[in-house]
C-alpha cells in the first residue's frame, strides 16, 4: 500500500472512529437542523469547518503552531456544546416566526463561527497526526493525505446524519423540528459531560 493511502485511511478511520466521537457529534449538531432543499447551506458551513480544521492542522502538524491538549480537548466539547445549543435555539426561534441566523448576516456568521471552531478542531486532529510521522523525512505528503481522509470521513457523517434526518421524516412522520431537537438536545448531553470531564479530569 503506497503512503499516500496508509495516511488517506488513517485520516478517515480517525474521524470516522466511533470511539473518538467527538469530531462526529459536532458534525452532527452542526448540520442536522438542514433538509433536502438547504444542501448549499450544509455545503458552505462544511466548507468554512474544512478550511479552519485545515488551516490548523497543517500549522500545528508543521510544529509552526502547539497548543496543550489540556486545552484544546475541553475547546473542542465547548464547540459540541455550541453547536447544539444552537441548533436548538433556532428551533425555538423559527417555532415563534423568527430567525435571525436565515439572514444573509446571520448566514456568515455562522461560517464564521464553524471556521473559527474548523481551528479547534484541526488542534485535536494535528496531535494524533504528530504521533503518527514519527520520523518521516517529508511529512507534506502525508499531511495532505491524511487531511483528505478526513474530508471523505466527514462527508460521510454528513450524509449519514442528513439521510437519517430524512428518513424519519419522511418514513416516521416527524416534524423535523422534533428530530432536531431529540439530535441537538441529546448531543448537548453528551458534550456538556464531556465538557466537564475534561475539565475537572485535567
Amino acid at each position: 500500500m503506497s503512503e499516500f493511502a496508509v495516511y488517506l485511511r488513517l485520516g478517515f478511520s480517525h474521524i470516522a472512529d466511533v470511539r473518538a466521537y467527538d469530531h462526529i457529534l459536532f458534525v452532527a449538531a452542526l448540520t442536522a437542523a438542514y433538509g433536502p432543499r438547504e444542501w448549499t447551506r450544509i455545503a458552505w458551513l462544511v466548507t468554512a469547518f474544512t478550511l479552519g480544521h485545515s488551516l490548523t492542522l497543517a500549522l500545528a502538524t508543521l510544529d509552526l503552531v502547539r497548543v496543550s491538549s489540556a486545552v484544546v480537548e475541553p475547546a473542542i466539547a465547548a464547540t459540541i456544546v455550541y453547536a447544539a445549543l444552537t441548533a436548538i435555539h433556532d428551533q425555538r426561534m423559527a417555532t415563534r416566526g423568527g430567525d435571525a441566523a436565515a439572514t444573509t448576516p446571520g448566514w456568515w456568521r455562522r461560517y464564521a463561527t464553524a471556521g473559527v471552531f474548523g481551528l479547534i478542531h484541526g488542534l485535536g486532529f494535528s496531535g494524533y497526526l504528530r504521533a503518527l510521522l514519527g520520523d518521516e523525512d517529508s511529512i507534506l505528503g502525508p499531511l495532505f493525505a491524511f487531511n483528505v481522509g478526513l474530508e471523505i470521513g466527514q462527508i460521510l457523517i454528513v450524509a449519514v446524519v442528513f439521510a437519517i434526518g430524512v428518513a424519519i421524516v419522511k418514513l416516521l412522520g416527524w416534524a423535523r423540528r422534533d428530530w432536531v431537537l431529540v439530535l441537538a438536545g441529546a448531543t448537548a448531553g453528551i458534550g456538556i459531560t464531556m465538557l466537564l470531564d475534561r475539565v475537572l479530569g485535567e
